[in-house]
């Protein structure tokens, strides 16, 4: 599983020209899922990600989380976090997850992050959508979970 991170002073998100989701000072998380993720794995990422500690404190260090901050969640899908573009130039998508895995994790991903947040907005899995973003910093983290869950 990975989430592309993005800290946020505001970011939406449009599907058929309609804003379906949108949030204030926050995070933006693009989430790929590979076909080998499970909700432990989602639980592990979900656990890392609310405790990410990357908005600025009284001394200007990145020191607060997102509840610190009492921030916003805005959860997009996103399989091409899985693009393979080791053979050519066009990439392939083999190690996304499923269609229907994919967003039955994803769905489970912001049910899990729903309660632990002031406001959650979503993306709609599988639509072409038009994300807008005003990247503060620019500060984007990627998490990658064959990372984060490294046997050491």
């Amino acid at each position: 599983m990975r989430f592309l991170i993005q800290r946020v002073t505001s970011a939406k998100v449009d599907v058929e020209g309609q804003t379906v989701g949108a949030i204030d000072h926050g995070f933006l998380v693009f989430i790929g899922v590979c076909s080998t993720d499970t909700r432990e794995i989602a639980d592990a990422m979900v656990r890392k990600l609310l405790g990410l500690r990357i908005f600025r404190d009284e001394n200007g260090k990145t020191n607060l989380s997102l509840s610190d901050v009492d921030g916003s969640l805005l959860l997009i899908s996103q399989f091409t976090l899985y693009a393979d573009c080791h053979h050519g130039n066009r990439p392939s998508f083999i190690n996304a997850g499923a269609p229907d895995m994919a967003e039955e994790l994803y769905e489970y991903i912001i049910a899990s992050c729903r309660p632990l947040v002031k406001a959650l907005a979503t993306g709609v899995f599988g639509a072409d959508m038009a994300v807008s973003i005003e990247n503060q910093g620019p500060f984007t983290i990627m998490l990658d979970s064959e990372e984060i869950l490294k046997k050491k």
